[in-house]
């Protein structure tokens, strides 16, 4: 343990690469069925489906702090934590991301992507593209000696680069046997700041970036949160491992990275 950070084990690390490959397998399964006319409710039904009967693992999230259901879908201007619901129909144009969490035999895998539904906008897809190449930016300072402030500093960069705002209030965090464990991974920092990385050590990493300001406000269901200027959000999560020699992105795509730069 650092500082309360668990360091997994070779053994450990298979259960965790298991439970998190299970994950990026949902968000691969349901890629086609994010089409204009969807509604967010049929989506989850979908993932939850899955999950049970032909993964034979549980839907981490269903019943979280009271959290109804298998996905978070957040859509447009939703940050984050937004809750599937048959009123929601996807439409051409919208941006939005997918969130699962799995326990996989007591080991939790969680991991978001983000999709098209239809053409976006240029701003959109300026906005999903550089949200991804922040989480990149992001994942290629784990290694052992850099520090979670290496991490976010990286991030953040990325983010002001193409003048868009980072998120600061909800962060990644350490997983493995409890959903949301220590460390907490914050998308903004100082070099050489926080946290020194060790191996063994498992998080997730998940950045949020928004077209506009960073300020969010909570909606009154208690869980979406939304942009205070109802500017476009984006949000990808991996889970990563640190290794000996620097880090193994856990929740890797089973369907490859497509048009995406590899990590």
């Amino acid at each position: 343990m650092a500082h309360d950070v668990p360091l997994r084990s070779a053994e450990e690390l298979v259960m965790a690469r298991q439970a998190a490959q299970l994950a990026a397998e949902v968000l691969a399964m349901i890629e086609p069925h994010v089409v204009p006319g969807v509604s967010t409710e049929a989506l989850d039904r979908l993932c939850h489906a899955h999950i049970v009967k032909v993964q034979g693992a549980i839907p981490a999230n269903v019943g979280y702090l009271g959290y109804p259901k298998t996905i978070l879908t957040s859509v447009n201007q939703v940050v984050c934590h937004g809750i599937p619901s048959a009123d929601k129909i996807l439409k051409a144009g919208d941006i939005v991301n997918i969130d699962v969490a799995v326990n996989k035999d007591g080991w939790f895998g969680d991991t978001s992507r983000m999709f098209f539904v239809g053409a976006p906008s240029v701003l959109a897809r300026r906005l999903v593209e550089t949200t991804y190449e922040a989480l990149c930016a992001g994942i290629r300072q784990v290694k052992p000696g850099a520090t979670l402030g290496d991490v976010g500093h990286a991030i953040q960069s990325v983010a002001q680069r193409e003048h868009f705002s980072v998120v600061r209030e909800y962060c990644g965090h350490g997983i493995g046997r409890i959903y949301h464990d220590e460390p907490q991974v914050l998308h903004f920092g100082r070099r050489g700041a926080g946290l020194v990385l060790e191996p063994g050590m498992v998080f997730t990493i998940e950045p949020m970036l928004n077209a506009g300001r960073a300020e969010t406000k909570q909606l009154a269901d208690g869980w979406t949160v939304v942009t205070k200027d109802r500017s476009l959000s984006a949000q990808w999560e991996h889970m990563v491992a640190v290794t000996a020699d620097g880090y193994e992105v856990l929740t890797a795509w089973p369907d490859g990275t497509g048009t995406y730069a590899p990590i």
